[in-house]
């Protein structure tokens, strides 16, 4: 196993912007994340920082403006590389498949925002390519949603999500596990859409 910590797009609009995320709150989420960015560096994990670009009119992260701007507690640690994206995936346009491949990395850790969105775009493209995939839901989250399909509250769509990935795209498990996952050498331990169907319906509890 060669894990890579895949850190996605903390950048100020969902801390001061017009995207603030609202579960689990910030003061959480990134504290976990800069937590995962040393943990990962003291392991010699490779740190993978994301950036989401959009264009110099956009309302929400224009390229140049405060909003886009990574947090300066990301912005301010190391990184092995440094990724601009246009798309919800990290993989879209850009050259971080190459860049896995000739690492040799097999397993990717996401933290960052929004889970609904980026990283889930993000963990559905990398368990389609074969890879390994571990998601730390403390160390990242979602706002809330209004429009003419709805309205979800930021709990709800993270939960959701989570779960959802749990069932087999990718590993949830707290910055704690993970790091202690690190000291032991091991992988996050993910479920399956078979047990996962059967317990909410009654059926096999167990496996």
């Amino acid at each position: 196993m060669r894990r890579a910590l895949i850190v996605i797009d903390v950048q100020n609009e969902y801390f001061s912007g017009k995207m603030k995320i609202e579960y689990p709150p910030v003061d959480v989420t990134l504290p976990n994340i800069t937590r995962a960015m040393d943990a990962a560096r003291a392991a010699d994990i490779p740190v993978v920082v994301v950036q989401h670009d959009a264009p110099e009119q956009s309302p929400i992260f224009a390229k140049g403006s405060a909003g886009w701007q990574l947090h300066d507690e990301v912005a301010k640690r190391a990184a092995s590389l440094h990724v601009n994206k246009t798309y919800a995936s990290v993989f879209t346009g850009t050259g971080l498949a190459e860049w896995l491949t000739a690492h040799g990395i097999d397993t990717l850790t996401i933290v960052g925002y929004m889970t609904h969105n980026c990283d889930a775009a993000t963990i559905y493209e990398a368990a389609h390519k074969g890879l390994t995939v571990e998601f730390l839901s403390d160390a990242s989250g979602s706002p809330s949603y209004e429009n003419a399909a709805g309205k979800a509250s930021a709990e709800e769509i993270h939960r959701i999500f989570s779960t959802v990935f749990h069932s087999g795209f990718a590993a949830v498990g707290s910055t704690d596990a993970w790091i202690a996952a690190l000291g032991e050498g091991n992988a996050l331990e993910r479920d399956n859409i078979y047990l996962s169907v059967q317990r909410a319906q009654g059926g096999q509890a167990a496996g």
